[in-house]
């Protein structure tokens, strides 16, 4: 009886401070789980607002050919009334340009460059044609 009693002595000697390491082991598992899904966070906030950004680009730039086509002929008209100075209020350093390729057609590029970032840019091009009343 006493030499059972030694051996389950030593035997819970032996895993004393077990339970311990299996928590600690636990945590740093579960900590890595925590920083994968915050990096994760992170990475899908950033192209959240990319998106919005290419977004906003597009939507300037079919408006302002929408507004072109509503001038009919006088789209040249038109681009220089424009105060491209505004574009810088809607995107981070944005720009706008309005580049004719032919008689009738035009193309609208709109950038946007991130501080620290790449620049981007989106191109939208249409026919101009003068409809006759």
């Amino acid at each position: 009886m006493l030499i059972s009693r030694q051996k389950r002595s030593y035997a819970m000697r032996l895993q004393q401070g077990s339970v311990l390491i299996e928590a600690m082991v636990a945590l740093v598992i579960f900590s890595m789980g925590v920083l994968a899904l915050v990096g994760l966070q992170s990475a899908m906030i950033k192209n959240s607002s990319d998106n919005r950004y290419r977004a906003e680009a597009q939507l300037i730039a079919q408006t302002h050919i929408a507004n072109m086509m509503a001038f009919g002929g006088d789209a040249a008209n038109y681009i220089t009334q424009v105060d491209k100075s505004k574009i810088r209020s809607q995107l981070p350093n944005g720009t706008l340009t309005f580049s004719a390729l032919t008689n009738t057609m035009v193309t609208v590029t709109v950038g946007w460059q991130v501080p620290g970032g790449t620049r981007h840019q989106v191109n939208a091009s249409s026919y101009l044609f003068d409809v006759m009343p």
